[in-house]
């Protein structure tokens, strides 16, 4: 009954976050039964271009380093985000969030050239949440209770909490460059005189994901409820 109860609900979660969060969850977990190593699934141009270990391009996204507070806070807010935007702004165009991914990765993979971070998965996470943080410029959030704010400030607050723990922001600020540009360039240049879409999903990607036809009438509800817990929860 219970794993029905937990099956059901599993199934419930919008397709591509379901597939990347248990991606993250089951790369940790092999991790720690020592059943790989994160030496084989780092970041490194050199391993992946002059001896062709492409997989880092993919792995260096889903570890988020052991089972802890740091990875059980970016679980959460990689969740709970990627969720929002799929299942907000990103309804009915599941091949577009599949675009975003892979555009928003490749930026991040041409600037990991040129800094020295080996894993992606927290930029990531923070690229998620600045994207749709814009989207919703007048949610109201609250951080750990201590701190109000609106929403377009929560990955900047995120970078501010990051710096307290001695974590370095570089990670917070590649997160928020590579928000920035696809928010940009999506929903920013194309309103703009003169201006026009840049970022186009290909056909192959709307034939592989977008299955059912969207709704032309179809008015995303306002994401103004995200609840759950305290940290970056809206009003």
């Amino acid at each position: 009954m219970a794993y029905q109860t937990f099956r059901q609900e599993y199934m419930q979660i919008p397709p591509v976050t379901r597939a990347y969060t248990t991606a993250c969850v089951l790369t940790t977990a092999v991790v720690q039964l020592e059943l790989i190593t994160p030496f084989q699934l780092y970041f490194n141009p050199d391993l992946i271009f002059r001896h062709y270990q492409v997989w880092r391009l993919i792995t260096n996204f889903l570890f988020f380093g052991a089972v802890g507070f740091n990875f059980l806070f970016n679980m959460i807010f990689l969740y709970r985000y990627c969720r929002m935007l799929e299942e907000g702004s990103f309804r009915g165009r599941t091949a577009d969030f599949v675009f975003m991914f892979l555009f928003g990765g490749l930026l991040m993979a041409i600037f990991g050239l040129f800094v020295s971070l080996v894993f992606l998965g927290q930029a990531f996470t923070i690229m998620l949440v600045y994207v749709w943080s814009r989207r919703n410029p007048y949610v109201r959030m609250n951080f750990f209770g201590l701190l109000n704010f609106q929403a377009p400030f929560l990955p900047w607050v995120l970078m501010g909490f990051s710096l307290l723990l001695g974590n370095s922001i570089i990670v917070d600020l590649l997160g928020i460059a590579v928000g920035h540009i696809y928010f940009f360039l999506e929903d920013v240049f194309p309103n703009q005189p003169g201006g026009g879409r840049i970022l186009k999903t290909p056909y192959v990607l709307k034939a592989i994901f977008d299955t059912q036809e969207e709704d032309p009438n179809y008015n995303p509800l306002p994401e103004d409820r995200p609840g759950g817990f305290a940290w970056g929860g809206g009003q």
